[in-house]
């Protein structure tokens, strides 16, 4: 496998511009999974936030991205 070090990537989230790190494997799956729901970075960004409770938003994404992955399954 080669995987290289998180990129960091901007999002928008209610108007406010941010920043997440994450490995090129989460970031193209949490695309694929925006575009299947038919919904936008930013607007799964959001929905991911919201929900977060006191986790990181990079780390919630992963966990967001691995629990959707295990479903596939």
């Amino acid at each position: 496998m080669d995987h290289r070090r998180p990129v960091k990537r901007s999002l928008t989230l209610r108007g406010h511009r941010t920043s997440v790190s994450l490995e090129d494997i989460f970031w193209d799956a949490f695309r694929r999974y925006a575009d299947e729901d038919g919904d936008t970075i930013n607007g799964l960004a959001a929905k991911i936030d919201e929900a977060r409770g006191d986790l990181g938003l990079a780390s919630a994404i992963r966990i967001f991205v691995l629990e959707r992955a295990l479903k596939q399954v």
